[in-house]
Order: C-alpha cells, then structure tokens, then sequence
C-alpha cells in the first residue's frame, strides 16, 4: 500500500523513485519488521501475562531439564506473522499474484498453529490438535494454492539443482501433490525443530536469506538467464517477504534467545515453515530446500525414524527426537546445541547458494 501510495508520486517527487527497486523495498521492509517486532514483542507478552493466559506446557516424556520452561508465555510467533504481513502489505507490489498467494499462505497456517497453540494451552496438554487434522488442513493449503498456480499457468516442471538442463516434468496431479508435500513437509519441520530457545528461528533466518536471493535472482530475466536457472515473472517481489521473515526473526530472537522469555509455538513455526516451502515452489528451487533447510530436514528426518524404528522393533534409534532432544540427554548444554545447530544452518545455506554457480 505504501509502495503504491508513494510511488505513484514520483514523476512529482523524483526522489521517491527509489521505491520501483525491489532491494531498497527490501531494506525497508527489514527495518519495519524489525522494530515492529522488538517493540510489540514485550507488549504481546505482558499482554497474555496480564490476561492470565496459561503458558507452553511441557512435554511429560520431554527432558527434565524443560520443566524450568513451563509456564514461558508462548504464541510469540503471532507477533512474528503480524510483521511479515505487515512489512509485506506496506512494501510489495500487491499487483502481484504470487505476492497474495504467499500472504494467503502465511496467514492460512499462523491460523491452524493458533488453533493448535490455544487447544494445548486450554488443555495444558502438548499435544494439541490430532496429527490426522494438521495435515489434512496442511495438505488441503497446499493443494489449493497449487491448483491456482497451474490455473495462472504457472510451469509445472521440477528444475534439479545443480543443473541447467535437468527438469522434470511433473504433471498438473503431480505438481499439485508435490506441492502440497513440500508445504506439509517443511511446515512440520520446522515445527519438529522449534523445542529449545532459538533452535527453530536461527535456520528460519538463513534459509529466508538465502531464498530471498533465489527470488531476486529468479525475478530478473537477465540474472535468471546467466545463470541458468529458471525465470519466474514477478519472483522478485517475493524478496520483500523474506527480507521481512528474517528481520522479524531476528527481532523476535532478542526475546527468544536462552533463556527463553517467549516462545513462538506452533503459530510461527507452522506459518514460518508453510510459507518459506511455498517460495521454494514459487522461485523453482524447491529440490535445493533439502540442503539449505539441512537442519529442519534432519530433525524431521529423525522423529520419522524414531517412531517407525520403535514401531517395528521396539527399540530407539536415538535416545529421544526430535534430534536436538538426543543431544540434551546426551549432556550438551542447550546453549551449545542451539549455536552449533545454527553453524550448521548458516553452512548448508552456502552450499545451497553454490548451486546459483554450479551447474
């Protein structure tokens, strides 16, 4: 809105030229999620204290460590998504479908995690909505906003990273199936990876990072064309969501950092997750996620292997998933878990950003 507000008057004002650029919108969009959240963040949480509302419970298997945790006001996440959509609303082209189809996204997921976060707290009970349900709905976003996207057009071909030549054609079903996958699967990734203080919104940071220079990228036929990967009309856009995502992140970190005074529950984490596995659909890198949300896929990956390995065998692979909960009863403090993991992170986001280079 502002972007369209202000721009419109540049043939009076010339200075205000500098809104056509999508990276000095970005920066803007960074510094408005920023302080939108460094200054609500303490509010949201006087406000729950001050309502009563209860805090996260705590997992009764979970490591006896967490129990100084309960209590800790949680859905700080809302505050999250409240600056990514405002920053997003204020800075981008709202002329751009892409740009309403993320923003649907976000929303739709904040909602199912707010649903999720409010049943845990009214029950005082960590498990919430039923897993059937949650991914009902994930599939169900992801099916919906992948159908409009081959409505629109929109190529239903998988580029393979690493690659110039490489595509694989999916198909309408198959792209819509692919699609909604990758929505559920990150979603819930992320989700899975968000059980210590700033576990979860390190990799979200690096990975909006790294997508926000894919998108750019993406967006510009030129750029696209040297480098051999996929060109998407309008892609570029999608940089002012993400710059806003790790802004507000980094916000929300001065609160979340150990020892925790908010957590961001389910409503950030679902929201987080839906939205950036959405952009990866948008900007044609969806196969290189893998790599760059290396931590999400291997916190995922081992809750998947815990539950089906005790399945069959009735013993565990790890000692408790997700991963990060294996270290803590191994004796790592949390603190060295939390920064190692986010090494690894910031690692894995280079590797996938070498893949702009080889192909």
């Amino acid at each position: 809105m502002l972007y369209h507000l202000l721009y419109a008057l540049h043939d009076t004002y010339s200075w205000l030229n500098v809104f056509k650029y999508q990276t000095f919108r970005s920066m803007l969009a960074f510094l408005v999620a920023f302080v939108f959240v460094l200054v609500l963040q303490p509010v949201f949480i006087r406000w729950l204290q001050n309502r009563g509302v209860a805090g996260q419970p705590i997992r009764e298997d979970g490591p006896k460590a967490h129990e100084g945790k309960r209590g800790t006001p949680t859905m700080g996440g809302m505050v999250v998504v409240a600056a990514v959509l405002l920053s997003t609303l204020l800075l981008a082209d709202l002329t751009n479908i892409k740009v309403w189809l993320t923003i649907v996204i976000l929303v739709g997921f904040a909602y199912l995690g707010f649903v999720d976060d409010w049943r845990k707290i009214e029950k005082q009970d960590s498990k919430g909505l039923s897993e059937r349900g949650k991914l009902i709905v994930q599939f169900s976003l992801g099916a919906g906003s992948a159908l409009i996207l081959c409505l629109l057009g929109f190529s239903t071909d998988l580029h393979v990273p690493f690659s110039k030549d490489w595509v694989i054609p999916l198909g309408v079903i198959g792209f819509i199936l692919f699609t909604s996958f990758v929505l559920t699967a990150t979603s819930n990734a992320v989700n899975f990876t968000d059980g210590l203080d700033g576990l979860a919104i390190g990799p979200v940071m690096t990975v909006a990072g790294t997508y926000a220079i894919f998108a750019y990228l993406a967006g510009n036929a030129k750029y696209a064309d040297y480098l051999g990967i996929a060109y998407e009309s309008g892609a570029g856009e999608l940089t002012i969501v993400l710059s806003s995502m790790f802004a507000a992140g980094l916000g929300f970190l001065w609160y979340n950092t150990f020892p925790a005074q908010v957590f961001m529950g389910d409503t950030g984490s679902m929201a987080l997750g839906g939205t950036l596995g959405f952009i990866a659909v948008l900007v044609k890198q969806e196969l290189i996620l893998v790599v760059a949300g290396g931590v999400f896929v291997m916190e995922a990956a081992s809750v998947v292997i815990q539950r089906y390995y005790y399945k069959f065998t009735k013993r565990r692979v790890f000692r408790m998933a997700p991963i990060h909960h294996h270290f803590e009863l191994a004796g790592w403090a949390e603190p060295k878990i939390i920064v190692r993991f986010w090494i690894i992170s910031i690692v894995l986001a280079m590797v996938a950003l070498t893949s702009l280079k080889l192909r």
